[in-house]
């Protein structure tokens, strides 16, 4: 079997290194790639975003599958593209994905169908959104509508923040048109909990919970990046708990979206809080999470392949989720200067020291028979162990081997 994955991240890397465990898939390529997916796969050097090269490149080689792995081409509508031209394709539609493309939509959906959240207001007037945060509750939370790589949620702890968040969002644009409305949130407090879950439009299936770590600091201080590490299952996530969430939330989704016409196939992203009031969800994502698939994934005792043939299908609900008993531990090793301004093409080292975890690429590039960084977040160290103590010791171990210029990793994954 033939498969082409669309991305170039540690998200992708997870994927293709879970479908090379079934056998009958013979060639997987994937655009654009990465240094470290080109040991295992044939990486093309197309953009992710790029759909009519993508298009071209997919009649082209015949694959069986395409995987859309990432927000930005889901949302553009590339499922809807490549299925059009009669080429089997794995990943919502673009209007399916508007739960991740834009926040505006996915909090009204909440509300409109009962689906716990935190209270909101919604501006697409600067000056309107200032005249709010000066007189709102802090600390609150500012949120970009659109897709921003993860960084458009901004927590103002005063209100000179808040004013500086808008100001950057609205008026700066550094989200770009992501920007043009924001949403002005409740902040809430709890442990967070990812819930990645397949979607066949009928049935879902949520997988194991995780716990993504978005500051870019220990103790969670400093802004938010695309993700620095990751633990999974989560201990907060227990059985009630379970319950109440599928019940509350998973469910009422999956009302939602088909009520609203826009059935969605897929994974879909649960982001959720566990206050004291109970699990509020706080963001849809469109696909898997990234680092949460690095940790999730390697748990999955099921063959990738085939529960991605049953959502396709449409028969998911002949599909038994199973999964290792075994903790997990991600590491994300991140650049110098990252979230902000960082520098690219810096050898990395020791990658061949490391035994004991997986090392998921997601910033780089081969050069010269060696691997440099490419990218803000460049490695992703998932380690497995009989509990989180052991996965947390084998992962934090491994990314001591390895160093690169600038490196910087939290110390603090997998403890709270």
């Amino acid at each position: 079997m033939k498969i082409l994955v669309v991305g170039g991240g540690g998200r992708e890397h997870a994927i293709i290194w879970k479908l090379l465990q079934n056998k009958n898939i013979t060639d997987i390529h994937c655009a654009p790639g990465n240094g470290g997916i080109n040991d295992v796969a044939k990486c093309v050097d197309i953009k992710a975003t790029d759909i009519d090269g993508i298009l071209q490149y997919a009649k082209k080689e015949k694959f069986d599958l395409v995987i859309v792995a990432p927000d930005d081409p889901l949302y553009m509508g590339m499922v809807d593209r490549l299925q059009s031209e009669g080429i089997r394709a794995f990943g919502p539609t673009a209007s399916a994905a508007e739960i991740e493309g834009s926040k505006v939509y996915a909090k009204r959906l909440m509300k409109k169908y009962d689906i716990p959240t935190a209270d909101y207001e919604v501006f697409a007037d600067y000056n309107k959104a200032v005249l709010y945060v000066e007189t709102c509750k802090l600390p609150t939370v500012v949120k970009a509508d659109g897709l921003a790589l993860g960084k458009g949620v901004i927590i103002c702890e005063t209100g000179e923040e808040a004013l500086a968040a808008l100001n950057d969002i609205m008026v700066k644009k550094v989200f770009g048109d992501a920007g043009n409305s924001v949403i002005i949130e409740e902040f809430i407090e709890g442990p967070e909990v990812s819930i990645l879950s397949f979607c066949d439009g009928k049935t879902i299936l949520p997988m194991e919970s995780a716990q993504d770590h978005k500051r870019i600091f220990d103790g969670d201080k400093g802004p938010n990046t695309g993700g620095m590490g990751t633990f999974c299952p989560s201990p907060k996530y227990t059985g009630d708990v379970k319950a109440e969430v599928e019940e509350t939330i998973i469910k009422r989704t999956l009302h939602a979206l088909n009520s609203e016409g826009r059935p969605f196939r897929g994974i879909i992203f649960f982001g959720i809080m566990l206050t004291k009031d109970g699990p509020k969800l706080l963001e849809y994502n469109a696909r898997f999470g990234d680092p949460e698939a690095q940790v999730v994934l390697p748990r999955l005792k099921n063959d990738l392949l085939s529960v991605i043939d049953a959502v396709i299908a449409g028969r998911l609900c002949d599909i038994e989720l199973e999964w290792d008993d075994k903790s997990a531990v991600c590491i994300v090793m991140a650049s110098g200067g990252y979230p902000g301004k960082y520098n690219k093409g810096i050898v990395i080292n020791g990658l061949d020291s490391v035994k004991e975890a997986i090392v998921f690429h997601a910033g780089t590039a081969a050069k010269d028979g060696k691997y440099v960084t490419n990218g803000g977040r460049v490695l992703g160290i998932s380690a497995l162990g009989a509990d989180m103590a052991e996965a947390r010791k084998k992962a934090y171990a491994e990314a001591a081997l390895i160093s690169f210029e600038g490196a910087q990793y939290r110390k603090d994954i997998g403890i709270k």
